[in-house]
Order: C-alpha cells, then structure tokens, then sequence
C-alpha cells in the first residue's frame, strides 16, 4: 500500500492534524478515504467470512460423500454462498481502484519538527552564510548583465522553441559546463556520490512513484502516445529517475546509505505561473540541474538530511555566493516532502533572495510508492527512507555568479573554484 494504512486507522487524528497543517487542502480527500476504507474492510470481512463456511460446506460435503451419503443441502447452501461470495468481490473489486486513487492524491505528512504556518512568510530562517558584496554602482540583474555580454539571449530561443527558453553563447555556455561539471566532481569526489547519467524520459509508474503523479500531472511534458510503447513524459528532475532506480527491490541493510547524483536537463511546464519570473534564467521550461538522493535507514533520517543539505551548501560556499537557509513551514512543504529546507542565495541585481535548491526528507512515502523496502540484519523487511536536493540548480546558480561577480565596467569575475574549468577567468 503506498501509504501506511495501519497508521492511518489506528491515528486518523494524527492525519486530520497533518493536512489540516498544510494548510486543509487534503482533508477532505482523506475522509473519503477513511469512509471507502471503513467499507472496503467490513465489506473484505465478510468476503473471508463467506470463503471460510464454504470451506467448512466444502470438507462437509467430502465426509458425507466418503460415507457414501447423499447432501443435497450442502450443495444446495455451498451454491448460495458462491453467489454471494461472487457479488461481494465484485464489490469490493470495484472500492479498490478508489482507494487506490485516494491513497495517490494524499501527500506526506510534516515531521514534528517542521514549522507550523499559513503561507510563505512563516518559513523559518535557520542560518546564513557570507556577507551580501556591498557595489559601488548599481548592480544589474542577471538577464541585463549576460544580454550586454552576449552570452544570454532569450529573443532567439523564441524562434526555436518559444517562449520560457534560454541560449547560452560563448563564454555563457563554457561557464554552465563547467559549473556541471565542478558540482558533479565535488559531490563524487569529496562528498562520495555515485554518478549516473539516466534517461530524460520517464514512464508514469516511474513519476507516480516518485509523487509527481498525478498530483503535478499538469507541470509535465507528456509525449504523444505511440503504439510501439507507453505513455512517457520529460522528467522535471533527476531525482524522479535516481529514487526509481531500487524500484521493487530489496536493499540490503549494510548496504546504506547510498548516495546518488546525476546531472539531467529539466523540463517543467510551469503551468499556473503566468506572468511569474518572466525574466532570465530564474523560471524556464527547460533548464539543468545537478540532483543528489540518498536511500537511508529510517532512524537516521532527519541527521541525513542535514547532512544532504550541508553538501548542497558547500557549492554556494566553495562558489562564494552568499545564502540562508529556510525551514519551509507545514503549509509550503512539497507534496512527497516532511521536511525541507529552501537554500537561497542572494541575488544584488534583483536586491532578493532567490531559491536554488530544496533539500527534503520524504520519509518512507516514496519508498512505500516504490516498492523499496531495506532488509535488516535481523531479517526483518520495512521502508528506507528518501531524501532528495538540488546540488545545485546550475542556471540559476549561473545567474547568481553574474550578479555577484559583475563588475563596474560590465565584465564578470570567474569564481576561483571554477577557474581550474575554464581557459578564463573573466567574462
């Protein structure tokens, strides 16, 4: 069951509180659950009920039959009890699709250390870092300070492809590269994850395991379905290829944490952000991102994720870039999150704080969506838990280096992590 039902009809209340946290979109999904459940479960009781007297009929029916006896009412009740056994799985054959349905539209539920709030604004500030570079002219924002360069356009793309789109020219498409590949190089050489490089397709079992279906159905690109194979959609992250990796297996518990990066192109649709960060590289349809997903044990979880989120910050320190962190509020958590925190770093040109990564804990709600399950030493079977966090969003993390590194003749200043990368180290 991809959620833990148990927990949810020994604790409603406990869930009621949960939803009602994130802000109560979900209550009333979660008590047309709890009212199919109630059915489905009475409705499974009598099922049993009924198969175990026609088993009974039926070793009746096989002593009378060895002692040559005749039982015609045995016959006659065992039949009356199949058709009514029949109707009753046809019942509940027809509530188990929508429980099933239910149980996908219900997200994660906060952690007891998650901020309770009722918008953005209570988003808690845990802790910064780096001191905002103080200019002696006015910094511009990063669309202005690449378009003077030549190494952003977003009037071209528009050709190509339309709208929410970016080329990067020149020395603007070294530099993405090579923040790639530093933040790859960094997260498998110092902080010991393993690299893949996977499909930017993903199939629905795929994105329903990681909770992106159907909840973000809309935010996907869905390719035309073709008789030669399934439904495929555009991934909007790697992580929704790296949590599926281990998708119906067993992992060993010696065997944890695995840690796993992956550098992929994204794609969102960004459906209900009209008019939104229409400017540069902040909001596009397509964009690249360097993503990190650990499998782990479930009472190791919240220090693994201040572990995760630690790696996500030594790019932006190795980087320079000033940042915070936030601990997002019960109402602002991800759908398949139950605790995140938000790295934002601070953008001059734009004078505010941008995100450019969000590190979450997803307890066992993708693993149970998933299938995963870690055996124990003991032999015991449960539900690792998946964290997962941009490291880092590069074209944003590319914006924030033209913004933070301009300087009053227009150029920009290479970070000094990124010059071993580039044959420059001014733009």
């Amino acid at each position: 069951m991809m959620l833990d039902m148990k927990r949810l009809r020994e604790s409603p209340d406990e869930y009621r509180r949960a939803y009602r946290n994130r802000g109560g979109r979900h209550l009333a999904v979660l008590e047309e659950l709890l009212k199919i459940d109630k059915d489905y479960r009475a409705l499974l009781a009598e099922i049993e009920n009924l198969r175990s007297k026609k088993n009974e009929l039926a070793k009746k029916v096989g002593a009378l039959k060895s002692a040559g006896e005749n039982y015609p009412a045995e016959l006659r009740e065992s039949g009356e009890i199949g058709i009514r056994l029949a109707d009753k799985e046809r019942e509940l054959a027809q509530l188990e699709p929508q429980v099933n349905k239910l149980v996908l539209d219900l997200p994660n539920i906060p952690d007891a250390t998650v901020p309770m709030g009722k918008s953005q604004e209570d988003n808690k500030v845990v802790r910064t870092w780096g001191e905002p570079k103080k200019f002696d002219f006015e910094p511009k924002d990063h669309q202005a300070v690449g378009e003077k360069l030549g190494i952003l356009d977003f009037e071209r793309p528009v050709k190509l492809a339309g709208s929410r789109f970016a080329l990067l020219a020149g020395k603007g498409a070294a530099l993405e590269r090579a923040l790639i590949n530093f933040m790859l190089d960094t997260h498998a050489k110092e902080h010991g994850y393993k690299e893949f490089w996977p499909p930017y397709f993903a199939n629905e079992e795929t994105l329903r395991a990681s909770g992106h279906l159907p909840k973000f159905k809309e935010d996907l690109y869905q390719i035309n379905k073709s008789e030669a194979g399934p439904d495929l959609y555009l991934i909007p992250t790697a992580e929704v290829s790296l949590v599926n990796l281990h998708r119906g297996e067993t992992i060993e518990e010696k065997n944890l944490p695995l840690a796993y990066t992956a550098y992929t192109a994204c794609f969102r649709s960004e459906a209900g952000s009209y008019g939104k960060d229409i400017r540069g590289l902040i909001r596009n349809h397509q964009f690249n991102k360097v993503e990190l997903v650990r499998f782990v044990l479930p009472e190791k979880s919240m220090d693994e994720l201040e572990l995760l989120t630690r790696q996500a910050c030594a790019i932006l320190e190795k980087l320079g870039l000033p940042y915070r962190v936030l601990a997002l509020c019960s109402f602002d958590l991800g759908f398949a999150s139950a605790k995140t925190y938000d790295l934002e770093v601070w953008m001059p040109g734009e004078k505010k704080w941008r995100e450019i990564s969000s590190c979450s804990n997803c307890t066992d709600f993708q693993a149970r969506r998933a299938g995963i399950k870690v055996k124990r030493a003991d032999g015991k079977k449960e539900f690792p838990h998946t964290l997962n966090g941009s490291g880092l969003a590069v074209g944003r993390t590319l914006a924030a280096i033209l913004e933070n590194y301009q300087e009053k003749d227009g150029s920009v200043l290479v970070p000094a992590a990124l010059r071993p990368y580039l044959p420059f180290d001014r733009i």
